[in-house]
């Protein structure tokens, strides 16, 4: 049964308590060093993230001392939290290591997990229900003599409520009267459900009298979901990572977590405007590609394709949706694909910088070339680049800044080895120019010696470079014979475009689609020189 809305206890505010520096990066093929972990605290801290957990101190892992030591001289207006363990079995609590590394980190405030599951108490930690919950009381009581403030993580609460909850309640209760000042339950293997994160934290908010928090995995796709219900149960601290990075299949995500929460009303203390930048941070930082489809800040979160939408959009926002990009640094993309309409055509064009009439016959003309294009595996809505040349062609706005006269490739295996040249001759302007490059490839050579002609006269093109090569194959069952689509992404830093192209020949396909990438920068590059010399709109 799905809680009422007379049963919700939104608080006003909720805590955010960011885990990436820890549990995200225990992520497979994430593995950040101290200064990528340094950047991303102060970055945290500037957007007004609560908590950062820095990890788990331990002398044997130097890495993680070093960060400890070195994020204090930091002055971050965030709290910098270590994370550990309660006690081992029949350890006393002044000898134990681990709570001994986080007494020594230094940092005022520390979480540690304890054991709320049965199951895990005799199977994991082999000791007797009674020594766990003492263990949680030594360690909690040894850290507050130490005048450090207490988070506890109740690990698998979820899953203990369900095995035998007057137990899992009796731990959080242990955590508390030893002095905790706050509880947070877990749901370490991801297998809960809204409704039952609903129950079990309002019953553990009856319980104790101490704020409730949520870590919530992403195993079943449902940590956003989870978090939320939490806190309509009245949770007030919701422990997150940035792009729900973390172990198996992640973390609550910030982003989301956040988004949602501030649409609802309820105050966080973070500016939805940084949520994009913070993103996008995380995922340099980590090598992680971004997610053009994800909520809130994706490239395609506000993108309409289909006619009909976009039709309906450019009259009304709300028709397709629920909220303004701009409130999460977004906008709107009225993309132009073989499902597009008039409609799309005319507000690209407009954000291009093209005034259009509907019944201008070049808008027919702009759309049977798309739709021309998307037949053959071209996907011009994810390539703003060759989609922004057919409009430049077609509407007289662009003339190539370089036609490539000739060009020949070839490759040379000796010594178990290869080498790849290319040689290639660029009408520039008024002059004919030939330059030779070697590649790892014929590709990279192609490219290398395409930069090579083109810097001779465009010293600018020293600002862009390839962020990303792609191929797809279109009919597989071709064989070496397939077709293929390329796909080739750029930056300069500030801007980035895609093109793209496709051929049965991958050389073919990769030359006009590096061609097209250098022809939009150059086109790119000549509106923005002419707008400043007011010459005409960039």
């Amino acid at each position: 049964m799905l809680p009422l809305p007379n049963e919700a206890r939104f608080p006003s505010f909720v805590r955010v308590y960011d885990t990436t520096l820890r549990d995200g990066n225990q992520s497979v093929a994430v593995s950040l060093t101290v200064p990528q972990k340094i950047r991303i605290a102060r970055y945290l801290s500037t957007l007004g993230v609560q908590y950062v957990e820095g990890g788990w101190p331990n002398p044997r892992n130097r890495a993680e001392t070093e960060f400890f030591h070195r994020v204090t001289r930091e002055r971050l207006q965030t709290n910098i939290v270590a994370f550990g363990m309660t006690r081992r079995p029949a350890v006393d609590a002044r000898n134990d290591f681990n709570l001994k590394s986080l007494i020594d980190c230094g940092t005022p405030m520390v979480t540690l997990v304890g054991k709320s599951s049965v199951f895990h108490v005799r199977n994991v930690l082999q000791t007797s229900l009674s020594e766990n919950l003492k263990m949680i009381r030594d360690s909690i009581g040894i850290l507050r003599r130490h005048d450090r403030r207490v988070l506890y993580d109740a690990e698998h609460f979820f899953d203990a409520v369900k095995e035998n909850a007057d137990y899992a309640f009796s731990t959080i209760e242990a955590a508390v009267n030893a002095g905790a000042e706050e509880v947070v339950l877990c749901d370490t293997r991801g297998s809960a459900y809204p409704q039952e994160v609903f129950r079990v934290t309002q019953a553990a908010a009856r319980r104790v009298n101490k704020a409730i928090g949520i870590h919530a995995h992403n195993d079943r796709g449902l940590a956003t979901a989870n978090t939320l219900a939490a806190v309509m149960a009245g949770g007030s601290q919701v422990q997150v990572t940035v792009n729900g990075i973390g172990e198996r299949c992640g973390n609550a995500d910030l982003v989301e977590v956040v988004g949602n929460l501030e649409l609802l009303g309820i105050r966080t203390g973070i500016s939805t405007a940084g949520l994009k930048g913070l993103s996008r941070f995380v995922c340099e930082v980590t090598n992680i590609r971004e997610n053009p489809q994800k909520p809130f800040i994706g490239a395609y979160a506000f993108s309409h394709k289909g006619g009909l939408h976009g039709d309906a959009v450019s009259k009304v926002s709300q028709a397709y949706e629920h909220v303004d990009p701009a409130i999460f640094g977004n906008q709107r993309n009225i993309t132009v694909s073989a499902q597009a309409g008039r409609a799309n055509v005319i507000q690209t064009a407009r954000k291009l910088g093209f005034e259009l009439d509907r019944n201008d016959r070049r808008v027919l003309k702009i759309l049977a070339t798309v739709k021309r294009l998307e037949a053959q595996g071209v996907g011009l809505e994810i390539a703003n680049a060759t989609l922004a040349l057919i409009f430049a062609r077609i509407l007289g706005n662009q003339k190539n800044s370089f036609k490539i006269v000739s060009w020949k490739a070839s490759v040379v295996n000796h010594a178990k080895a290869s080498t790849s040249r290319c040689t290639i001759r660029v009408r520039v302007r008024d002059r004919t120019v030939e330059k030779s490059a070697m590649g790892n490839g014929p590709v990279n050579a192609f490219d290398l010696a395409l930069r090579k002609a083109l810097s001779s006269t465009c010293p600018k093109i020293s600002k862009m470079r390839l962020t990303a090569y792609r191929v797809r194959e279109l009919d597989p069952e071709s064989a070496t014979a397939a077709k293929v689509a390329v796909h080739i992404d750029y930056s300069n830093g500030q801007d980035d475009w895609t093109a793209a192209a496709v051929s049965t020949n991958i050389l073919d396909a990769s030359l006009k689609a590096l061609v097209d990438g250098y022809q939009y920068f150059l086109w790119m590059e000549d509106r923005r020189q002419r707008a400043l010399l007011g010459w005409e709109s960039a």
